[in-house]
């Protein structure tokens, strides 16, 4: 483990070089391009080559966040961790290598326990955890979002809409009663995630294939697709649904209907507007102070590309590079998360939001993860059909703003 924490510290000081010096041409590149647009000539020269820097920016922004990730991450998902007298999971890796009936006389640690009735077991503690280890670095919103974990199958919570009410008396006047705070119950959508990796008999009856940390990468690459998507925009129809599925207005927190997310214009359908950094502070300065604190941008990378290449006034670049072990790179002084699934900027979308993701929306996640082995369907495959349920809702919708392209 430790020489594995030098390399990841020495190839993270690699990465965190070349960012720097990716960022320092981007940026010669880009004001030779302005200084092509002042001049009324073709920048596609420029187009091209600031396309290529940028992809290499992402690449090694990616590659810190990871680096960053395996330094501070305590275990590997792909050990076993279980000890000599676990009896349950030293049942359920025989039960993955080849079924094997003893599992169905052992008693797993998760609440969620499988029977053969329902249709499969109940994985162990240890692939459980290892699989939302995994889904946490691979989910944008989960890694933002807050995170509730649940025993049975729905969740539903209260939450005040800021209706006490208070003033300011003399010494002996009458005081009036103050208002009762309003509350409200919001209940999360629902819905079942399932993925079936599938290996061969022959690599299953490997003792050197490590089965658990294969599964746990397979089911957190299969759940996190879905998941993220569902989180961003689901519809709430057998899912989740997503941040960007709540009714939007353009009205300020007090007047606006709880449960509605407000949105800043950009002016523009296929641009942020002929001043794209007035609309991003317009965006800022729309939250709370309260929700500052933890505050970020969340964008797809095409639009961060766009975001890449803007000045200020002043001409200093609006977004700055973390260059730095543990340092993000900032936009506007707020940190910007990537993800895909936001909508790229054109007419009527949301492609920026930003604000205090915990605060406004939470994840929550039915315990254990439920798995079926499957030699038959697909042969010689054998399918692990894996299933979780997991939902999300809105908690605050003061807490996150959005931009709005123009029609």
């Amino acid at each position: 483990m430790a020489d594995m924490n030098i390399t990841n510290t020495e190839e993270l000081k690699n990465a965190l070089d070349a960012l720097g010096t990716a960022v320092k041409q981007y940026k010669d590149e880009n004001d030779k391009r302005l200084e092509a647009l002042e001049k009324g000539k073709s920048t596609a020269e420029y187009d091209e080559k600031l396309a290529k820097i940028e992809k290499e920016i992402q690449r090694l922004d990616d590659a810190k966040s990871a680096f960053e990730a395996r330094l501070n991450r305590p275990g590997s998902a792909g050990t076993s961790g279980y000890s000599e007298g676990d009896e349950y999971r030293k049942a359920f890796n025989r039960w993955l290598r080849k079924e094997d009936p003893i599992l169905a006389g052992t008693t797993p640690s998760t609440v969620n326990v499988g029977t053969e009735g329902e249709g499969g077991y109940a994985v162990p503690d240890n692939l459980n955890t290892a699989v939302y280890n995994l889904l946490r670095e691979a989910v944008p919103m989960r890694s933002v979002c807050s995170a509730i974990t649940i025993g049975g199958n729905n969740y539903s919570q209260l939450v005040g809409l800021h209706g006490a009410t208070g003033g300011w008396v003399g010494e002996t006047n009458a005081r009036g009663a103050t208002e009762t705070p309003k509350l409200t119950k919001v209940s999360a959508i629902m819905g079942e995630v399932y993925a079936n990796p599938q290996a061969t008999q022959t690599a299953l009856d490997d003792i050197c294939f490590d089965v658990e940390g294969w599964l746990a990468q397979e089911i957190a690459a299969e759940f996190a697709v879905m998941e993220n998507r569902a989180f961003t925009s689901g519809d709430g129809q057998n899912k989740p649904k997503g941040l960007l599925a709540y009714d939007t207005a353009a009205t300020k927190d007090d007047t606006r209907a709880f449960g509605t997310l407000q949105f800043i214009k950009s002016g523009a359908a296929a641009t942020l507007g002929e001043a794209p950094g007035d609309v991003l502070i317009d965006l800022i300065t729309a939250l709370k102070t309260g929700h500052l604190t933890g505050a970020r941008f969340m964008m797809n990378r095409t639009t961060l590309a766009a975001i890449r290449k803007l000045k200020d006034n002043d001409e200093n670049y609006l977004w700055q590079p973390g260059l730095q072990q543990g340092t993000p790179s900032l936009l506007l002084g707020y940190p910007v998360t990537v993800n895909d699934d936001f909508p790229d900027i054109g007419a009527n979308a949301f492609p920026i939001a930003f604000g205090n993701f915990a605060n406004a929306y939470a994840v929550v996640d039915r315990i254990g993860i439920r798995m079926l082995r499957d030699p038959y369907t697909n042969k010689p495959m054998v399918g692990f059909y894996s299933t979780k349920r997991v939902g999300g809702m809105l908690k605050d919708s003061e807490a996150v703003k959005l931009i709005k392209c123009s029609a």
